[in-house]
């Protein structure tokens, strides 16, 4: 006579999604970014997800960059699975926060991190980056797509709209990065690409009194990225040189021949003196490849000095800075010291931004990913908006972008005229000296 013995049955307790969660909770693109308001829901909607999709067997790896989010996703996970962890049904190591069925890879795993050295050592069938917008990009590039190759896994990327309290504890290079993968997800048609966005405001388990009370604290701006949720979209809208595409036009260091012509662009002042050094190939493409930021403390002379340390042995064709209208009596105190700087052609930094600006478009500027000082201005560079939000011609805080402002007073000598050639088909020349 046998026994048959009856399988006991467990209860698995989630939170019901509110309808904003269930969208990317039940999702199945391959890649998702969830773009949500402080409070809004997204740590709790992806253990919801995290442990529907553990009990179907995938392995599942959660990252975020502060132990503050990961210990709020380890409770949501182990209040989930309770029952189950009780009945030791499931291993739980709660120093490396992992939960796992023995003698399977059936695992979840989370973890703090926050670049790829961080991230590595592991492998997954989804994997979770929350707080997207603090990691650095390599987090995903280098090691979080590799991960996912095995098993053709999923990804998912959680992040609210950085605020100027959060720039201090990012780790990327470029802070809107999590928006300009929002912005890619949206333009995709293929069906890979979900891109979902939701509020405070959509989460009905928080109170709306304690919401309209923490709003009077808050600043438009802050309401906006961390309530709202939105504040991204029209950030990446006024930046300057948005046309810049760095997929493809900021490139890894490269030799550059010794007879391609160089030129030099410069922005004066005391404290922050700034230089750029540009060479041209042949078909008149621009490589920005040499910055120089010093600070201040420097006097003319030594300035001069470094600069021709730079240009050694190169064919310099041009030097140009400063102010067309101002900034003579700097330009002759370089020349004095053997280091001729010619004024702009164009005197209006608009003019001088539009003429830069049809280059990036025109694929004519490429820049060496080791400028570390120039991509960070150039990510930051906004264009300033009036009390309604309204875009002005003017820079906001111009003051602080110098190697901006030495890109533009160079590269504005450098006209992109579109010319129809004999072919008919357009053909794009480069003004040069």
């Amino acid at each position: 006579m046998t026994t048959a013995t009856v399988p006991k049955e467990y209860a698995v307790r989630l939170w019901r999604p509110h309808p904003q969660q269930a969208l990317f909770v039940d999702s199945s693109a391959k890649r998702i970014i969830v773009r949500a308001g402080r409070r809004g829901g997204k740590t709790t909607g992806i253990a919801i997800r995290s442990v529907k999709r553990f009990l179907a067997g995938r392995r599942q790896l959660y990252a975020a960059p502060t132990s503050e989010q990961l210990d709020a996703y380890w409770y949501e996970i182990k209040h989930f699975l309770a029952e189950l962890i009780a009945a030791k049904v499931y291993y739980v190591n709660e120093t490396e926060h992992v939960i796992e069925k023995s003698g399977t890879k059936q695992r979840i795993r989370a973890k703090t991190a926050w670049n790829a050295d961080t991230l590595r050592g592991d492998y997954a069938d989804d994997l979770y980056l929350d707080e997207w917008q603090l990691m650095a990009e390599d987090a995903w590039e280098v090691v979080g797509a590799p991960m996912l190759l095995d098993n053709n896994g999923d990804a998912v990327f959680i992040y609210t709209p950085p605020s100027l309290r959060s720039a201090g504890v990012s780790k990327a290079r470029d802070p809107r990065h999590a928006a300009k993968m929002y912005q890619a997800a949206l333009e995709d048609k293929s069906g890979r690409w979900a891109a979902f966005h939701f509020t405070s405001r959509d989460n009905p388990h928080i109170s709306q009194v304690a919401l309209a009370e923490t709003m009077k604290d808050m600043s438009q701006e802050a309401y906006r990225r961390e309530i709202l949720a939105e504040d991204d979209d029209a950030t990446l809208s006024l930046l300057v040189y948005s046309m810049l595409d760095e997929r493809t036009q900021v490139i890894a260091p490269m030799p550059l021949p010794k007879e391609w012509p160089r030129y030099v662009g410069h922005d004066f002042g005391q404290a922050n003196p700034a230089a750029l050094f540009i060479a041209t190939d042949p078909t008149g493409n621009l490589y920005l490849y040499d910055e120089y930021k010093p600070g201040a403390g420097r006097s003319v002379y030594q300035h001069v000095q470094e600069w021709q340390k730079k240009t050694e042995g190169l064919h310099v064709l041009k030097r140009i800075g400063g102010n067309a209208n101002t900034e003579d009596e700097i330009r002759q105190g370089y020349s004095a010291h053997g280091w001729h700087i010619a004024a702009p052609k164009w005197t209006k930094p608009a003019q001088q931004i539009s003429i830069v600006q049809g280059l990036m478009e025109r694929n004519r500027v490429f820049v060496f990913s080791t400028m570390s000082a120039f991509l960070e201005e150039i990510r930051n560079c906004l264009w300033d908006t009036d009390s309604a939000g309204v875009r002005l011609d003017k820079i906001r805080n111009e003051s602080h972008y110098h190697l901006l402002a030495a890109m533009r007073y160079l590269l504005s000598d450098f006209t992109p005229e579109t010319v129809v050639g004999y072919g008919r088909k357009p053909v794009l020349l480069v003004n040069r000296w």
